[in-house]
């Protein structure tokens, strides 16, 4: 290691102080700081054991930053990416759905102030809300309903 470099501990709590990482995802960052086997594992399961590295905390953050403005599909896909396990995915999700319609509904009036005239804008405010990752069947519910309804 050259005189002043952070160790790999250090590097992985500079990583947490900007926001919760998984330890998938401190592993994909820091894999190339790593200088012997095992020194990576070794400085992680170190902080997961202070409770620096918690799994709940990433899921509870992602749920946090993206629920307003993303469906349970997309935030599915980040919390894979971040390498999460499935069960913990699965909850999260699971507790997107109750609210989804309301959601996505929410994020349809910020954005559009009229409902589809015709069908070219019917086709872009889909495309805007499944972008988002919301269902064709939310989309469908949400483009039905009345825009005036509260």
């Amino acid at each position: 290691m050259a005189f002043g470099a952070p160790s790999l501990k250090g590097r992985a709590l500079r990583l947490l102080s900007q926001r919760e990482h998984s330890r998938a995802e401190l592993e994909r960052k820091l894999a190339k700081h790593e200088e012997a086997p095992g020194e990576l594992a070794r400085a992680l399961d170190e902080l997961a054991a202070k409770d620096f590295i918690s799994e709940p905390r990433v899921v509870a953050s992602v749920l946090n930053q993206r629920a307003a403005r993303s469906g349970a599909l997309r935030v599915r896909q980040e919390l894979q990416a971040k390498g999460i396990a499935p069960e913990a995915i699965a909850q999260a999700v699971a507790s997107l759905q109750d609210t989804e319609v309301e959601r996505a509904t929410a994020l349809w009036r910020r954005r559009f102030d009229a409902p589809p005239a015709d069908a070219k804008e019917r086709a872009r405010q889909t495309r805007f809300l499944l972008a988002r990752g919301f269902s064709g069947a939310v989309v469908a519910k949400v483009l039905r309903s009345d825009f005036d309804e509260d």
